[in-house]
């Protein structure tokens, strides 16, 4: 499906004249469903928490997973004490909810859920269903007081606070047009009515810059054992990546000026020891949640690259602002810390073992790899230069209904 998307969503091309009144259809049956949710025909549940939903309205990978992980960092610094919920996309297990421990098994739980525990040291609770999935976690971790939907913006049964939409920055929104002739889920307007939208590598008016950084690479043998990524510069090295864009990593590894041979894999890609056995005798990096699936049989010299999210002070300071308001209007205290900054660093990558405070043992970064945006575009938070451009991009700029934050949240 994804391949599919990739070769005709992101251009206006004659497959996807010929699917647009299918997407039209497809774009009114979304509306509809939003508008029967929304005004009380179906039915949808709240919980006594703020719920916090990141999502975006695209298939494939925005960048979702690390911006969820930069936010559980960011209130817990705030004083909040976060969980996270999942669909578990991928998971098999026959009975849910399930909750998620750091050597959970991705095929059962889904790759992003374990790989967000170990990187959050905080509950995490998968179920198709995310209305069990949160009041699960507030039942067995009843000190949560805030709630993150990782993925969860078109599920309208869980009533939610604020909602943050991931935009890919240089893909955009493709052709603009709704499954199947285009990659959305729903029509571009749809982020007008959201709090916030985060630009995932350039942002353009109203959104807000994330850039995500990953210098170093974690041996997955020796998990003690790191190299910056300028130590593979060499030889060729193989980069394998099964993520929604692949490219994206792709391109990540050669700002590092690192010599490639590609091998991309379907986001969600259940990894075998075959998928790792190449014919010339070279290092092989992945991305983090690829090395979740595949740590227990890698061979020698295999290594994931770990990133962090680093957000804008104006957008951390303006969610917390709208989250304090929310906590008070739902009686949720939280701890107010020693000394208050405005600008909170993301954590470096790091590989050692901690138990968490539910006894979970947890390690290491997350996320996907990404880079700045073009010239031209405003700087990221911290001043990240993760310049580059990737290849095969469509021209989608003309009106996509892109929007900042104020929206009205939904389903409150």
């Amino acid at each position: 499906m994804h391949h599919w998307l990739d070769r005709y969503g992101y251009s206006l091309n004659l497959i996807a004249v010929l699917l647009w009144p299918l997407s039209l259809l497809f774009c009114v049956i979304v509306r509809v469903r939003r508008w029967l949710y929304l005004n009380g025909f179906l039915p949808s549940a709240a919980v006594a928490v703020p719920v916090i939903v990141v999502g975006n309205i695209s298939v494939g990978g925005a960048g979702k997973t690390p911006l969820t992980a930069r936010l559980v960092e960011l209130l817990r610094a705030a004083g909040y004490r976060p969980g996270i919920i999942s669909r578990g996309y991928g998971g098999q297990s026959e009975t849910w909810p399930r909750y998620v421990i750091a050597d959970s098994d991705p095929q059962q739980v889904g790759d992003e859920p374990v790989l967000l525990t170990q990187r959050c040291r905080c509950p995490v609770v998968v179920d198709p269903d995310r209305v069990a999935a949160a009041r699960a976690l507030l039942e067995t971790y009843p000190s949560c007081n805030v709630l993150i939907s990782d993925d969860g913006l078109q599920h309208y049964r869980l009533q939610r606070d604020i909602e943050i939409a991931v935009v890919d920055g240089f893909r955009r929104l493709g052709n603009c047009a709704c499954l199947p002739a285009g990659p959305l889920r729903e029509p571009p307007s749809r982020l007008r009515e959201v709090d916030f939208v985060v630009g995932n590598g350039a942002a353009r008016g109203g959104e807000y810059l994330m850039a995500l950084r990953g210098e170093t690479a974690i041996n997955l043998r020796d998990p003690q054992v790191s190299s910056v990524l300028a130590g593979f510069r060499h030889s060729t090295i193989h980069a394998v990546a099964g993520i929604g864009d692949p490219g994206r990593f792709f391109e990540h590894l050669r700002h590092a000026r690192l010599r490639l041979i590609e091998h991309p894999f379907p986001d969600h890609h259940p990894f075998c020891p075959e998928d790792l056995q190449f014919r010339e005798d070279l290092p092989v990096l992945m991305t983090e949640k690829d090395a979740i699936k595949c740590w227990k049989f890698a061979p020698e010299g295999c290594w994931m690259v770990p990133v962090s999210a680093q957000l804008e002070p104006q957008f951390e300071e303006a969610l917390l602002q709208r989250l304090a308001a929310i906590a008070l209007s739902k009686g949720v205290r939280r701890e107010i810390p020693a000394r208050r900054r405005s600008v909170l660093p993301p954590s470096t990558p790091h590989s050692s073992s901690e138990v968490n405070e539910h006894g979970q043992e947890t390690a290491g970064d997350s996320g996907v790899s990404g880079q700045q945006g073009s010239a031209g575009l405003r700087p990221g938070a911290a001043g990240a230069d993760l310049q580059g451009k990737p290849a095969g991009l469509s021209d989608s700029r003309r009106d996509s209904g892109d929007a900042g934050s104020g929206g009205a949240a939904v389903d409150r």
